[in-house]
């Protein structure tokens, strides 16, 4: 059997976590709480796996099960949150056959009766949305992905959703170009240049970092071009299956984690000696220069760079100039 088949899951956690709500706890909480459920957002956002759509059988064995998010405004969670999160951990920790699982004592919270300043405080690092570019620019991306992830069953009175929507709309087109800026540059330095340099001096360690540096930088870009929000690192290739453009990129990036960089041994005579496979150094170097031409001709498609180099540096600069707010503009070009 496949072995990606094998780790499917019977119900995927969002559409358990739904399930879950309407049909054992919204019940008990809108008979209980009637006031607060009727201004109460619920759904199930925020960190896990689940909320990505990503969960697996592997998944299971830790910080999963059954629940999902009560999002109260402050004055209604101050006066009900602790009755009402009594009510939701009184809830079975069992349904369809899949067990509550929480083993770490930093995942409390993630699940139950919320503050919706303190939901978005805790990934903002503010209680509100970002008042300026530079409160843009400092918030770790997959944070930003954390918090809006996932999916909102109900919102009665839209206070969570609009927080969220505002943030659905996409970094402000400075603080993007930004971004964009610095990756062009990481992957022509790590990538177009310092790769194969690394590998002529025989320099396997440093090539492997300059590697996985552009291909990070890489799957950062795609995302950037696709105005969405990059995850946690070991969700970025993952995620690639839901964007709409760079799509060749997915691929690519996959050939080169399989072929990489590759040291043999081989004997002489007299004495023992170490080549590389050029051949496949230079398939690496192809595959680059492949994913790095694609990703230009994106810049060039939304007038970000109309420079007709085939070397990403160019294009990152290209990128800078064309930020309207002198203040980011002037920043180090590799801060973002």
């Amino acid at each position: 059997m496949n072995q990606t088949k094998e780790l499917e899951l019977e119900i995927k956690g969002i559409e358990l976590s739904r399930e879950f709500y309407i049909r054992i706890g919204k019940p008990v909480l809108e008979e209980l709480f009637p006031e607060y459920m009727e201004k109460a957002a619920v759904g199930l956002v925020g960190e896990g796996s689940e909320c990505y759509g990503f969960d697996d059988i592997l998944s299971t064995d830790h910080d999963y099960g059954p629940g999902f998010c009560v999002w109260l405004d402050r004055e209604d969670y101050h006066k009900a949150g602790e009755r009402m999160n009594q009510i939701y951990e009184a809830l079975p920790r069992e349904y369809r056959g899949i067990a509550e699982r929480l083993t770490r004592v930093e995942s409390a919270g993630r699940r139950g009766i919320l503050e919706i300043d303190a939901f978005y405080r805790k990934f903002l690092g503010r209680d509100r949305l970002p008042g300026n570019l530079r409160e843009w620019l400092v918030i770790p991306e997959h944070y930003l992905a954390v918090a809006t992830n996932g999916e909102v069953f109900e919102d009665r009175l839209g206070r969570f959703s609009k927080i969220r929507e505002s943030l659905l709309s996409y970094y402000p087109e400075d603080v993007r170009l930004k971004k964009i800026a610095a990756r062009a540059i990481t992957m022509a330095h790590s990538g177009q240049c310092n790769y194969n340099r690394m590998m002529q001096r025989h320099d396997t360690v440093s090539a492997v970092l300059a590697l996985g540096e552009f291909v990070k930088a890489a799957l950062s870009m795609v995302y950037l071009l696709n105005k969405k929000y990059a995850p946690y690192y070991k969700w970025m290739w993952r995620g690639l299956e839901k964007v709409e453009r760079l799509t060749p990129v997915r691929e690519r990036l996959k050939e080169i984690t399989e072929t990489g960089p590759d040291r043999r041994c081989w004997y002489g005579e007299d004495i023992q000696r170490f080549r590389f496979e050029l051949n496949r150094t230079d398939r690496v170097v192809r595959l680059i220069e492949e994913i790095s031409g694609l990703i230009i001709d994106e810049m060039k498609r939304q007038g970000i760079s109309s420079s007709t180099s085939d070397y990403l540096e160019e294009h990152g600069y290209a990128a800078l100039h064309r930020i309207q707010d002198e203040t980011i503009r002037a920043l180090p070009i590799m801060a973002a």
